[in-house]
């Protein structure tokens, strides 16, 4: 049985999904770019989105993710302390990002990642991956490692920080998976992100306050991160996010010419998929959204959910060509577990299935005893479905 899925277009928000990215005319004037609407998946927009490139620091964003992984765990605390060590303190030097820490101090592992995050401090991130790992080296190797873990298959770890190294490589689009990683996994220490200063009350001197390096953070644009970068050869880059009216963006951008371009160019992606695209949602995870018949069962209907979160991004305009059924065999015999899957919920654009998902029983559907059996078929039988 195939069901139309009644409840209002305007309240389901829905989306179109294709394989491709959307074809535009915008042009990014930057070396390799990607945007990606976060709650969908959806890709926007994208060139050379493959091409290898140095990430510089937003190398930092899986130095911050490693610390994340090992707090959940339990196997860090954020008020632990790590001494710093010579090789850390001596990236505090003038010409690197430093949070100016000294040799000998005890920094507690919060403010190490504030100093990675919020100040991109070099000198943070080598002094954490020493605390983890013992050594920068042996961090590298756990970065590496979870970037294959969550899908970054053209990404390869040399040290914390992104500072120059022939094999710190990655692209655009792992960085992109990356940023989806932190964003999805660690909302709570996300938050650091969007942090416009930072002050370390350092060992011997007076304490020092420095800005975030993210232009977009100081924009009415509703941008809560990621990361800037910079290396000589691969001039500046940005993985940055925005999260307006409800929906979150994802764009990476490497090869900007200046800070400008790097700060107006990402400016005008961000903005570009907010009007060019709505995000529509077509349910929940864990509510139900609607009632399928029942046969024999002690009750006439039974509720069905999704096991995730379903969005979908389409251009705009074109919610009308848009359409949400479900498919079933019914009505479903009793009796009826939770989480049995009885039916697909399909969502079509203009005819042709855009995806599929099952449809999970919300509640358990006993059967009727043989004799209330009998009776309910007889009386079918007689009148039809009544």
């Amino acid at each position: 049985m195939i069901k139309l899925f009644k409840k209002p277009l305007a309240k389901i928000l829905i989306v179109f999904f294709l394989i491709t990215p959307a074809k535009s005319e915008l042009n990014i004037n930057a070396s390799s770019v990607i945007l990606q609407d976060y709650f969908s998946g959806k890709i926007l927009f994208e060139k050379e989105a493959d091409l290898s490139i140095y990430p510089a620091s937003m190398t930092k964003i899986m130095t911050s993710i490693i610390a994340f992984d090992l707090i959940k765990k339990g196997d860090l605390n954020l008020d632990d302390k790590f001494i710093i060590s010579e090789n850390a303190w001596r990236l505090s030097k003038a010409g690197y990002s430093s949070m100016f820490i000294m040799v000998g101090d005890e920094v507690s592992v919060e403010n190490l990642l504030k100093g990675i995050i919020i100040v991109s401090g070099n000198d943070a991130c080598v002094a954490l991956a020493e605390g983890i790992a013992g050594s920068e080296e042996e961090f590298a190797i756990l970065m590496t490692e979870k970037a294959k873990e969550i899908g970054m298959i053209n990404t390869n770890f040399a040290n914390s920080s992104g500072i120059n190294h022939p094999y710190n490589n990655s692209t655009v689009r792992d960085i992109m998976i990356m940023s989806n990683y932190l964003i999805k996994n660690y909302p709570k220490y996300y938050e650091y992100y969007k942090e416009t200063e930072f002050t370390w009350d350092r060992t011997g001197g007076d304490p020092i306050t420095q800005g975030n390096r993210n232009p977009l953070l100081y924009k009415n644009l509703g941008a809560d991160g990621i990361k800037t970068g910079y290396l000589a050869v691969e001039k500046y880059s940005l993985a940055s996010s925005i999260l307006k009216n409800n929906r979150r963006l994802i764009a990476v951008g490497s090869g900007f010419h200046t800070k400008s371009e790097r700060s107006k160019q990402s400016q005008k992606l961000h903005i570009w998929g907010l009007k060019h695209f709505d995000l529509i949602k077509i349910a929940a995870i864990d509510s139900h959204i609607t009632e399928l018949d029942v046969w024999h069962g002690k009750q006439d209907k039974v509720k069905v959910y999704l096991k995730k979160d379903v969005y979908k991004t389409i251009k705009k305009a074109k919610k009308k060509n848009l359409k949400v059924l479900i498919n079933y065999n019914g009505p479903i015999h009793a009796p009826i577990f939770k989480d049995d899957i009885i039916g697909k919920l399909k969502i079509f654009y203009q005819k042709n299935l855009l995806d599929e998902y099952d449809l999970f029983a919300y509640e358990d559907v006993k059967r009727l005893n043989i004799i209330s059996r009998l009776i309910r078929s007889v009386t079918y039988l007689i009148w039809g479905n009544v």
